[in-house]
């Protein structure tokens, strides 16, 4: 029987067959192919893609976080208030991602050493860091306007792949090499798949989510700051909906809800068919619920099939 990513990925390549065929036969109607519709994709879907990657090592520890959209705005106001403080983009950015480790940290902690379960502590810590944010906004926007040399690192292109499109790339190479070829990506599986098992073999399981919840948080800083570098500006709603989403990535993408199974590639391809879905439907002037519409259908779904893919393994 196929794992999830076989069936996720096969589906992905139907439907981008399907779109290049209808784009060739109506090319003026259907500007799927079209390099502007193309780079746009290149730029938006990292923003989401990053986030589902830290998500999607949380979510093979068994837990999840709920914060992740609101670390994703604070760390771009942070990023952009001491910018514009006079200090140097390096320590701007530094200050952004250290927020979001920090966020991680206290998540981490609060779950494995009061033993509740991550949805309250991470639902909680959404509600303060909102807080925050709407506190150093004053519910206004912020701007961040680096050099043009330091915004093209976030913003340029390389043979022409946008920027952030690469950093995707590359990102998801590195949670590759982590999950799948080091020492703590086999821990964090152990732990997601039987953590009294893990335990009882000497894996250190509470500091293995910890670990996992610093790196979700700093995927989420890092997607705030090359979104902020891109785009030039920060809202205090812009990260509102994102948490549910990358966990709707990392589900399409076949990691399970309760821990110990998933790939990086699964949550790259989901992150991909996710806005190719949501490019389509902008194509064809569809009304803005359908892309909601099409998420909650496919995510249960996805949670049917990956759920009797697993008892029928387990029998």
């Amino acid at each position: 029987m196929r794992e999830p990513i076989a069936n996720i990925t096969l589906l992905f390549i139907l439907l981008q067959i399907v779109c290049v065929l209808v784009a060739l036969a109506y090319p003026n109607e259907f500007r799927y192919l079209s390099a502007t519709n193309i780079g746009l994709l290149m730029k938006a879907i990292p923003t989401l893609g990053i986030i589902a990657l830290g998500v999607g090592i949380l979510m093979i520890t068994g837990e999840f976080d709920l914060s992740v959209g609101s670390v994703y705005t604070l760390a771009a106001y942070v990023a952009a208030i001491v910018f514009t403080a006079g200090y140097p983009v390096l320590i701007a950015v530094g200050c952004a991602l250290l927020v979001g480790i920090v966020i991680g940290v206290i998540n981490g902690l609060i779950t494995v050493r009061a033993a509740i379960p991550s949805f309250i502590t991470t639902m909680g810590s959404m509600l303060v860091v909102r807080g925050i944010v709407r506190w150093l906004s004053e519910s206004g926007s912020v701007s961040f306007r680096p050099s043009a040399e330091v915004a093209a690192i976030f913003t340029g292109s390389v043979a022409g792949i946008e920027a952030p499109f690469i950093w995707f790339i590359g990102l998801s190479v590195l949670a590759w090499i982590l999950l799948h070829r080091s020492k703590l990506g086999n821990h964090m599986f152990l732990v997601g798949g039987n953590e009294r098992t893990a335990t009882a073999v000497g894996i250190a399981s509470q500091r293995v989510k910890v670990i996992a919840f610093a790196l979700a948080g700093l995927a989420a800083a890092l997607a705030g700051v090359i979104s902020i570098a891109r785009v030039g500006t920060a809202t205090p709603a812009q990260g509102t909906g994102l948490e549910l989403r990358a966990i709707a990535i990392c589900v399409i993408g076949g990691l399970a809800l309760n821990g110990g199974r998933g790939t990086v590639l699964g949550i790259f391809v989901g992150a991909c068919l996710l806005y190719m879905v949501e490019d389509v439907l902008l194509l064809l002037r569809a009304p803005g619920f359908y892309l909601d519409v099409f998420v909650g259908a496919i995510l249960v779904g996805a949670v049917i099939i990956n759920t009797w893919m697993t008892r029928r393994s387990s029998k």
